[in-house]
């Protein structure tokens, strides 16, 4: 009976100091891109070894709040800036994409943001991505918006 008493008290002592303290859900803005207040700019969800990092639509607009860009090519620019700028948050860069959601107002304009996204994602190992065009975004001077997912290694 000793001997199973000791067993059972070893065993909770190790499970109650491997825990993680981390809480599994964080919620993280950059100072660096202009913030709506009530939304959070993305969450990371701790997967055990990686973290992944779902990213809020990103728009042209600069820390101020002021739109960068009137075309498709310099608006995209601006919002990988943005994504970066919060993966930055996390540890991680465009690099660590795996996912990207495009919501563009003219279908016809796709090649000038693939060129400006090849600059920023990993093309070894390109991230699936849907795209939509949609007649209007919040503002009519917005051409695009792209809603990300990244998944960063832990560094253990």
């Amino acid at each position: 009976m000793k001997k199973i008493l000791v067993l059972i008290c070893t065993v909770i002592f190790q499970f109650s100091f491997s825990q993680k303290t981390m809480d599994p859900i964080e919620y993280k803005n950059s100072p660096d891109v202009f913030n709506i207040p009530g939304l959070s700019q993305s969450i990371s969800i701790d997967c055990v070894t990686s973290r992944m990092i779902l990213l809020s639509g990103q728009v042209p607009l600069d820390s101020k709040g002021n739109l960068v860009g009137n075309n498709v090519e310099e608006q995209t620019h601006q919002i990988f800036k943005n994504l970066e700028n919060i993966l930055k948050e996390y540890g991680g860069t465009g690099k660590d994409i795996v996912k990207l959601g495009i919501f563009i107002t003219d279908m016809s304009k796709t090649s000038d943001f693939r060129k400006v996204r090849d600059v920023y994602v990993n093309l070894q190992n390109p991230p699936v991505s849907s795209l939509v065009e949609v007649s209007k975004l919040f503002r009519d001077d917005v051409l695009i918006e792209v809603e990300t997912t990244a998944v960063i290694k832990n560094k253990r």
